[in-house]
């Protein structure tokens, strides 16, 4: 049996300005987060790639590189790049890159926060 392929992408938690968030995130708890989500998912028999992008400069060839090497069952886009105004046209770009690049079959999904990604992954695989 094949496994199921998960992507996840998300900004670089190290590019990240937390000085005036509310949530209580910073980096380290971000990175934390990614890699608990990382081995859960992986103990549950999916394999895993994660897909860390930049503030916009090369997050849309990042990401297009990505989905050219390989096919996904299942895209999650973190809440960092989606949720937040200022991120919402690399989320637009994001979006038609695997529209265009990522197989009709391939389920996206969002977290809300870095602590439910698998919950996330788990509603659609």
């Amino acid at each position: 049996m094949t496994r199921k392929k998960v992507l996840l992408i998300g900004i670089d938690p190290k590019l990240v300005d937390f000085s005036k968030s509310t949530t209580g995130w910073d980096a380290k708890k971000v990175q934390a987060a990614g890699q608990d989500a990382d081995k859960r998912l992986k103990e549950l028999g999916y394999e895993v790639q994660g897909c860390l992008v930049d503030l916009g400069e090369t997050a849309e060839s990042v990401v297009s590189n990505t989905l050219s090497r390989q096919t996904f069952d299942c895209i999650l886009i973190g809440a960092g790049i989606r949720a937040l105004p200022q991120h919402t046209h690399m989320f637009e770009k994001i979006i038609n890159i695997i529209h265009q690049k990522a197989p009709p079959s391939a389920k996206i999904c969002f977290n809300t926060n870095p602590s439910d990604t698998v919950e996330a992954v788990l509603r659609w695989i």
